[in-house]
């Protein structure tokens, strides 16, 4: 949990960092809806190298968002996964056949229980697990011991594969630009630039200074309630909680005593914070001045065109391919 950085700012010095709130929002959802537009392997991989090359240019720490990243790798392996299995569409790039006898499943068995045991000293875990997993398929892809229980083809489609590829790529950039904005944008001037941005909904009688508060505060308090959460996981571990080993039923009563403490503290903190503001005597909706403005720079104007363009090329690409 502490190595989640979404809505976590860190202070730091680069171009990103002087650029108008509004302008990382705007810039922000043209590249999401392009990554959702990218058809081809070649663009994909090139708007991967395009956001390491802004990592790089804007001063951000390439290993941290790589921390930030990991807790989302369960659901990437899952759903790559999930489409490599299922999705049988297009020609087979990979078949093989599977065969289940008491031997390979032995053997399967004592690969997982090898990597149960020594995955707390291997550095890399995740690496570790994809190697016993890929173990484990290898006994039942390639071993033929004793007799066979039974027997099941395993195939990988190329559409599944590609599927599998771009969904996982667009949780990757996704995720990776929304880390860029809340790390190189102080709560205050993401919240007046939520503001401004949804200033046109006010057309259909919405209340976007709300709006904007709620998602500001949202992710304002992710990475406070993360850090509650680990400081009451590091007391129960104090106190001989383990919440990586032990049966299912114990993890299931360590994760309620996590639960309830966390439900009193965001209740505690929702309260504070609600005092804080009727102290201040901030009323929704009404007009109030400002210590700070945002200002438009030649930059910001610089990054809305490059992002159109980014867009353009993209549509244009997918339309003639």
């Amino acid at each position: 949990m502490k190595n989640i950085v979404i809505g976590r700012y860190i202070p730091g010095k680069g171009f990103l960092y002087d650029m108008d709130p509004r302008t990382k929002i705007i810039a922000l959802v043209i590249l999401m809806v392009s990554a959702f537009l990218i058809r081809d392997f070649s663009v994909m991989l090139i708007g991967v190298l395009a956001i390491v090359v802004l990592l790089l240019l804007g001063r951000i720490n390439i290993k941290r968002v790589y921390l930030g990243l990991r807790p989302l790798m369960f659901l990437l392996i899952f759903t790559f996964t999930f489409q490599l299995m299922f999705n049988t569409q297009g020609a087979i790039v990979y078949d093989a056949t599977l065969v289940f006898s008491w031997a390979t499943i032995a053997l399967a068995i004592a690969i997982g229980v090898f990597w149960f045991y020594t995955k707390r000293y291997i550095p890399f875990k995740l690496l570790y697990f994809l190697l016993a997993v890929y173990g484990v398929f290898s006994v039942f892809a390639s071993l033929e011991l004793g007799p066979t229980l039974s027997t099941r083809d395993f195939a990988i489609h190329e559409q599944g594969l590609e599927t599998a590829f771009f969904i996982m790529m667009r949780l990757i950039i996704i995720v990776t630009l929304s880390t860029i904005l809340t790390i190189t944008t102080k709560p205050t001037d993401l919240n007046l630039g939520l503001e401004s941005v949804l200033k046109p909904f006010k057309v259909l009688r919405l209340n976007t200074e709300e709006m904007a508060m709620i998602i500001a505060i949202s992710l304002r308090y992710i990475p406070t309630l993360l850090d509650e959460a680990n400081k009451i996981m590091m007391a129960q571990a104090s106190r001989g909680a383990d919440f990586t080993e032990g049966k299912l039923k114990d993890k299931v009563g360590q994760i309620v005593s996590l639960l309830v403490p966390m439900f009193i503290i965001s209740f505690k903190r929702s309260d504070e914070l609600a005092n804080a503001m009727e102290a201040r005597s901030f009323v929704p909706g009404a007009e109030r001045t400002r210590l700070h403005l945002l200002k438009w720079k030649t930059v910001d104007t610089m990054t809305i065109v490059s992002s159109l363009v980014i867009a353009a090329a993209i549509i244009v690409h997918r339309v003639m391919v």
